[in-house]
């Protein structure tokens, strides 16, 4: 029962963050839309073949159907949002979802059996959150010191800059402050 982090929105995040912003481009709205739209009707899909079966296999398969749209629709809200918040509550959505999945797997179990599976989807619940909150930590303290480093270094190239004087110095200023984005 043990579920994947899922680095592939880490590594979604990273890269989309080293691009600009362009969550409100109409482009990025429909691919979006698209992205609900293309989860909704696969959910419709999968649960239509789930009503053929009967019992606690179809509950599984209805909420495997469930996982399966609200990793889709998750990932794509955080893809459009484009923010570490975003990226951090679809984590933890998706792990919600695995968890829910689980307990309904350990309804097929009696007894002691039963009770264990339980237990070790709570535990892969908690694992799961505490790793999308603490990698949401990691990038915030990366994020915070590339800007620290960043304003360490421009403070310096404004130090070399007095070294000069009138239109020279100001354009070594000017090329200080483009190079470094203040």
């Amino acid at each position: 029962m043990k579920r994947a982090v899922t680095p592939a929105l880490i590594g979604a995040f990273l890269m989309s963050a080293s691009l600009a912003a362009s969550a409100a481009t109409p482009e990025a709205k429909a691919a979006y839309s698209q992205a609900r739209d293309a989860a909704s009707a696969a959910y419709k899909v999968a649960r239509a073949r789930c009503d053929t079966i009967t019992g606690n296999p179809k509950e599984v398969c209805v909420e495997e159907a469930k996982v399966a749209r609200v990793r889709s629709v998750e990932e794509a809200t955080a893809i459009y949002k484009n923010t570490l918040k975003a990226y951090t509550q679809s984590r933890l959505q998706i792990a919600a979802a695995n968890y829910d999945l689980d307990r309904v797997k350990c309804k097929a179990l009696t007894g002691n059996d039963k009770d264990v599976c339980i237990q070790q989807a709570k535990a892969t619940l908690i694992a799961a959150q505490a790793d999308a909150r603490a990698d949401k930590k990691a990038i915030e303290a990366r994020t915070d010191a590339r800007d620290d480093k960043r304003t360490a270094e421009y403070k310096v190239a404004l130090e070399k800059c007095d070294a000069f004087a009138g239109a020279a110095k100001d354009t070594c200023v000017s090329a200080a402050k483009s190079q470094y984005g203040k």
